[in-house]
């Protein structure tokens, strides 16, 4: 089995986000592999990691970084893949970390997540390989019907509770 998105964070203190990422993945049953790789502690290893994923057969990269949050941006100026981005919450509520990603240079798009925000990374890495893949793409929409029902379920549970001055 080869992975086919690569979950990338600047360390492993970010693995507590970036789970959400690999849960969805794994509830998908999409191959992927996670590493910890720092665009200012390993510069090298960062470009080399970007210039060969498209090789390994990785379709999709989804990079989360705080603070400073260089390393998206430096994986998309390396490779043609789709990279996006997670800002991590780690100083100023993320709002560092999110422009930091989400203001990359003409050519070097990156598209970037609320703070904290790798699941919706893993879902929208699964949709774009879904426009390929169509049992991919009926595993999403079970996904997706299945919030829907969640909702519904809530809003009829919602029903059930009673206050003096609730009207429904």
């Amino acid at each position: 089995m080869n992975a086919l998105v690569s979950i990338i964070m600047g360390s492993t203190s970010d693995l507590p986000v970036m789970e959400k990422a690999a849960k969805f993945l794994d509830e998908m049953e999409v191959p992927f592999e996670m590493n910890a790789l720092s665009a200012h502690r390993t510069p090298n290893e960062v470009e080399e990691f970007a210039k060969g994923a498209k090789s390994r057969g990785i379709k999709v990269i989804i990079a989360g970084a705080g603070m400073a949050a260089a390393l998206p941006g430096v994986i998309a100026a390396s490779t043609t893949l789709p990279v996006i981005g997670v800002p991590i919450n780690g100083m100023l509520d993320g709002l560092d970390a999110m422009l930091s990603i989400i203001q990359m240079p003409p050519g070097i798009p990156v598209a970037t997540m609320g703070v904290n925000g790798a699941q919706n990374a893993a879902i929208l890495a699964v949709e774009m390989m879904a426009l390929s893949d169509e049992k991919l793409a009926e595993k999403l929409a079970t996904y997706k019907s299945g919030l829907k029902d969640k909702i519904v379920k809530a809003n009829k549970d919602l029903s059930e509770v009673k206050y003096k001055f609730k009207t429904n």
